[in-house]
């Protein structure tokens, strides 16, 4: 059987960790294995996996490889581990794929679709001048947006700062109209009763969906959020395996649920997870603020998920300043988007080819890339 004998890890600008997998074979396979600001102890953790672990196993018993990681550890789940299980999943299946001459969502059923819609981010972490943006993205043939709906807030803070978002998003959906979806995330910056008044506040504009209106230890508190609205709740990129989403099926009070497939586990959890989100009629949106490699792995999940509504993409992003999502790419073209929608591909493994050489060039450059700190007039901190 065809075993896995080598790894690299490459850290690359803008903030993305890239994983490497050779098997004895010569095939290679990608992964994306990163918490944003946290590459350093992911890229251990990863480490510590691939030794002990995979080094010398065959590659093709992935759900057996994906048990022994997350089962072979007293001490479980959490960003780092599952980040790091998830980049190293991205890459057996990308090589499993690859092997066999196939799509992975062949391999994961066959494909529920031609496409996935995706939407584009505007404004920033502070948002300003979304208008503007909204109209030049729509007309750039977006029909989906997303953006923040605050800055910092106070625990319980004025109607000042609740009349800001609300004039944010009047003026976005003044600008695009009633034929374009607009996604409001709250950032987890929002407490439990700001939250209720922002929604309550925004529901007229319509937005497509709130999303992460309290930050996840505080999903106890989303359906009485959900009570006082209309608006869809999505929320999930801080959670990261199937038995964290448990709650907020049950509950009922999630409509979209955002795992990212770089956080949760990578291709094998997310799948099972969308799967769940299926039977509580609850739709999938990953999350996906990151590379090429990430991406491609959300296009697999979304292609032979029935659910799946929207993608994440990070195009132009606020993150990326210096590089970007198809500058990692052999043919960026994979990638284009058309009228809103990217066309599943149908070459074999995640259907994308890194350029390598690249990749190695730009692993040269320091890459040092940490959340801001944020902090109250008072000098308390305050979620970014």
């Amino acid at each position: 059987m065809n075993q896995i004998v080598d790894y690299e890890l490459f850290e690359v600008p803008p903030r993305w960790l890239f994983l490497r997998v050779e098997t004895a074979d010569g095939t290679v396979g990608w992964g994306e294995p990163v918490v944003e600001g946290r590459s350093h102890t992911v890229r251990a953790a990863v480490e510590e996996l691939m030794d002990n672990y995979l080094l010398g196993e065959p590659v093709n018993p992935i759900e057996d490889h994906w048990q022994t990681m997350y089962r072979g550890g007293f001490y479980r789940g959490g960003p780092v581990l599952m980040s790091a299980i998830a980049g190293i999943d991205q890459a057996l299946w990308d090589i499993k794929g690859k092997s066999l001459g196939a799509p992975v969502y062949e391999l994961l059923g066959g494909a529920a679709r031609d496409s996935i819609r995706v939407y584009q981010w505007i404004g920033g972490d502070r948002p300003s001048e979304v208008a503007d943006e909204a109209q030049q993205k729509v007309e750039a043939g977006f029909s989906a947006l997303k953006m923040n709906a605050t800055e910092e807030l106070e625990r319980v803070d004025n109607p000042a700062t609740v009349e800001d978002a609300v004039d944010r998003l009047r003026k976005v959906r003044e600008a695009v109209g009633d034929g374009v979806d607009i996604g409001v995330d709250f950032h987890g910056r929002v407490t439990k009763p700001m939250a209720k008044r922002l929604a309550k506040a925004l529901e007229p504009y319509d937005p497509m969906f709130i999303e992460e209106p309290v930050l996840p230890e505080h999903n106890d508190a989303l359906p009485d959020i959900a009570a006082h609205t209309t608006i869809p709740i999505a929320t999930g990129e801080r959670m990261y395996s199937r038995w964290d989403f448990k709650e907020v099926f049950e509950d009922g009070s999630v409509d979209v649920i955002q795992p990212d497939l770089s956080h949760a586990g990578g291709i094998t959890e997310v799948k099972k997870i969308a799967s769940m989100a299926e039977a509580y009629d609850v739709a999938l949106a990953p999350h996906c603020p990151l590379g090429p490699i990430a991406l491609a792995s959300c296009v697999q999940v979304d292609a032979c998920t029935p659910n799946a509504l929207i993608q994440e993409q990070s195009l132009n992003i606020h993150y990326n300043e210096t590089s970007d999502v198809l500058d990692y790419l052999e043919d960026p073209t994979v990638f284009e988007y058309d009228n809103g929608y990217v066309s599943v591909p149908d070459a074999p493994g995640l259907g994308i080819e890194i350029n390598e050489a690249y990749v190695r060039e730009q692993a040269e450059k320091t890459v040092n890339w940490h959340n801001p700190i944020w902090r109250h007039e008072d000098g308390s901190i305050t979620e970014w």
